[in-house]
């Protein structure tokens, strides 16, 4: 069939040759049949991506396996701590029993405070002992704890001999570690020979820490090394009553305490001779 261009006829039908047109392209579809395929076309589309990405969630990345195993070990962990808690809880509660104990130690500890205690003159061994007596029958040994006589143990020759006596620091006193309770108040000032507590009118005021450490220094060095019970002054007479001067009589020079040596003057052949004795190889005439 000729094309109108060919036949040079100028007479041709627009329709026609569009029919014509569409008859001839094998490609060419109808528009309603197009607009069919492209809807097919997008739904098979939608239905691919769709199915890309549920294949997507399905496979297990790298963080997501990291946060799995997060996950389970924090399960794993919750599961577990009952347990190690309940094989802990005696350790544990054995440990805050322990440290309420020591708490409660130290408190009391911190309560005691030493006591200054008058006394009869003379009666301070036998207040000790009575006072010891009722603490321990009315069961207050909580409240009243060490009773101490401060004292120190001196030395003196008598007939040629040592004799050792001791000798009380705070003579009428002594002192008592106590927790100023109303009830260990009473126990304290109701024993026999007791005039009652040193302090500010009726109320007792315990020692200061370094009056205590002061008291106790005094009582271990004398134990360590005992005075002699006489002292001497410079100016007077001793008799010499050891050593290679004994017998002889002689007048104080010199006196160091710290060391317990006089320095005596003793005359020999007609002479005043100077002589280093120790306190206890003197005596008074």
């Amino acid at each position: 069939m000729m094309s109108a261009v060919e036949s040079g006829r100028d007479d041709v039908n627009p329709e026609a040759a569009a029919a014509d047109g569409a008859s001839t392209d094998p490609t060419a579809r109808p528009p309603q049949e197009a607009a069919e395929r492209e809807a097919t076309v997008e739904s098979e589309m939608d239905a691919e991506s769709s199915g890309t990405q549920e294949e997507q969630g399905g496979v297990e990345t790298p963080e997501a396996g990291v946060e799995a195993e997060s996950a389970a070990a924090a399960v794993d962990a919750t599961e577990e701590a009952p347990a190690e808690a309940v094989a802990d809880a005696p350790a544990k509660a054995a440990g805050k029993a322990s440290g309420a104990r020591k708490a409660s130690a130290k408190s009391e500890e911190e309560e005691h405070r030493w006591y200054i205690v008058h006394t009869y003159s003379g009666f301070e061994n036998k207040v000790k002992e009575t006072l010891q007596q009722r603490v321990d029958a009315m069961g207050m040994s909580k409240d009243i704890g060490e009773i101490l006589i401060p004292s120190e143990e001196v030395v003196e020759v008598r007939d040629g001999r040592k004799r050792r006596s001791t000798r009380k620091f705070f003579p009428g006193y002594l002192l008592v570690k106590m927790n100023m309770s109303d009830a260990a108040w009473h126990v304290v000032k109701d024993t026999p020979k007791v005039t009652g507590f040193v302090g500010t009118g009726a109320k007792p005021v315990p020692l200061q820490a370094g009056e205590v450490e002061r008291i106790v220094k005094q009582i271990v060095i004398a134990a360590e090394k005992p005075k002699p019970k006489l002292e001497y002054s410079v100016g007077e007479s001793v008799r010499i009553v050891d050593g290679p001067f004994s017998n002889f009589t002689g007048q104080v020079e010199e006196v160091n305490q710290d060391r317990l040596t006089l320095k005596v003057m003793v005359t020999i052949f007609g002479r005043a001779t100077p002589v280093e004795l120790e306190f206890l190889q003197v005596q008074k005439p």
